[in-house]
């Protein structure tokens, strides 16, 4: 026997992490945002003058759900990589970038940093275009499934800048006053 799994063996590890590490990715970017209460209905961001680029508040959740399974699947496909150089490199890298994407939202609408959440971004635009070359390394369908979320953190980065732009006083201002929502 010249092979130390059959196609199905790989097969099946394959899955058994994809259900492991997709929702977990999933979930992380979720809580995210939950905890940050990102979005509209969130006091600080909705006074803020909105640039010509903002998009229906809807498209955040739906584009950062495909993003946040495109993530896990791609992360998937590398952690099965079992014995492909660089493999471990990547699998750092991506874990880095991920930190700074779940740290991005907390820093705007938690801390409401705006120009920090732009300097964040910047990092998170180097950290996946990174992260996109070293699993390009161990399997190209990894990187490529990376590609969109590449493009929506660039597009995230203009975002930011022109939020900072139209809302100059209100980089670090704490907006309402102190309240707590609750939905019942």
């Amino acid at each position: 026997m010249t092979v130390l799994a059959s196609r199905g063996q790989l097969r099946a590890s394959f899955l058994r992490w994809a259900l492991l590490i997709v929702p977990a990715v999933s979930l992380l970017g979720f809580l995210s945002g939950r905890l940050a209460q990102s979005g509209p209905g969130n006091p600080w961001f909705d006074a803020l003058v909105k640039p010509s680029l903002f998009p229906p508040p809807a498209t955040f959740g739906i584009v950062w759900s495909i993003l946040y399974v495109l993530m896990g699947v791609a992360l998937t496909l590398v952690v099965t990589a079992r014995g492909a150089p660089g493999r471990g490199v990547a699998i750092a890298a991506f874990a880095v970038q991920l930190a700074l994407n779940l740290a991005w939202t907390p820093l705007f609408f938690g801390a409401h940093r705006i120009a920090a959440a732009l300097y964040l971004l910047a990092a998170i635009d180097i950290a996946v275009l990174v992260t996109v070359v070293l699993f390009w390394r161990v399997r190209r369908g990894a990187a490529l499934l990376l590609l969109p979320y590449l493009a929506w953190v660039l597009f995230a980065t203009v975002l930011n800048w022109q939020f900072l732009v139209a809302n100059p006083d209100a980089d670090g201002r704490a907006g309402a006053p102190a309240t707590t929502r609750f939905e019942i």
